[in-house]
C-alpha cells in the first residue's frame, strides 16, 4: 500500500467530516483546531502583573465599546 501525501490525507479527512457532520459543522470542527497567534507565556505574565482592579476596569471598557457598536 502506498502512503498518501498530507494533502490527500486532508481531502480524504475533510470528505469525510462533511459526510458525517455536513459543511457547516465540517468547518467549525476544522476551524476549532485552527493555531493562535501571539506568545502566551509573555502575554500571561503581563496578565498576571496586572492587579484586579485593573483587569476588571479593562473589562468593562470593552463592554462599553461593544454595546455602542
Amino acid at each position: 500500500m502506498e502512503a498518501k501525501t498530507l494533502n490527500e490525507i486532508g481531502i480524504t479527512g475533510f470528505r469525510v467530516l462533511v459526510k458525517n457532520l455536513g459543511p457547516a459543522d465540517a468547518i467549525r470542527f476544522i476551524q476549532s483546531y485552527t493555531c493562535g497567534s501571539g506568545d502566551y507565556t509573555k502575554e500571561r505574565r503581563q496578565w498576571l502583573d496586572e492587579d484586579f482592579d485593573t483587569v476588571m476596569a479593562g473589562i468593562k471598557e470593552r463592554r462599553k465599546k461593544k454595546i455602542t457598536k
